[in-house]
């Protein structure tokens, strides 16, 4: 079932979300329409603040950048790319992040419209339980390290616009106020 995404401005986004146990309500389910809500609209990542749920959640499909004719990446990269696909993420843990931050132009399904330039670590460890609650650590480099760093921010109540310079801030502040609004419609289900 595809669910309505919650846009900039609704209190959702800005709560930290708490971890959840094996025996959450329908789960399955739950995950299942995450991943057909991305789907539709369009997007590589979806956190469950996203739709309206205040938990440590997240799902993410790196692969369509893989799918790109990039000529910069290497079959390497690709195949990275390709093993976060379709990947769930619970009560997620950044344990740490290393090397030189990097600029990379993001968007969010929660701010339509919008893509700034972001600065990130490339490096990221992480801890978190798959959608059968098996728990992992891994390192993480590049974009499905970006990807991750992004949606885990939702369930910090992070968004990507708190991660640009104060000048872009206000350069998108009209933007920003039209989404919150209701003047800006996307072209997938949501909710103010």
């Amino acid at each position: 079932m595809i669910l309505p995404i919650y846009l900039y401005g609704n209190p959702i986004l800005r709560k930290k979300g708490i971890d959840i146990s094996q025996d959450y309500p329908n789960l399955s389910d739950l995950i299942n329409n995450m991943f057909e809500t991305m789907y539709a609209a369009k997007g590589v990542g979806l956190a469950a603040p996203q739709i309206g749920l205040n938990i440590n959640l997240f799902v993410i499909d790196a692969s369509p950048f893989a799918e790109d004719d990039d000529d910069e990446l290497t079959a390497q990269e690709k195949k990275e790319l390709i093993k976060y696909s379709k990947k769930v993420f619970i009560n997620t843990r950044i344990e740490n992040e290393e090397g030189e931050e990097w600029k990379f132009n993001e968007g969010c399904l929660s701010i339509p419209y919008i893509r700034e330039d972001v600065l990130r670590k490339p490096i990221i460890t992480i801890s978190y339980l798959d959608e059968n609650f098996q728990p992992h650590k891994e390192t993480i480099s590049g974009i499905p390290a970006r990807i991750i760093q992004h949606e885990y921010d939702h369930t910090q109540g992070i968004l990507f616009v708190d991660r640009i310079s104060s000048f872009r801030k206000k350069m998108i502040a009209k933007k920003l106020k039209e989404i919150e609004e209701g003047l800006v419609i996307p072209k997938y289900k949501y909710k103010l």
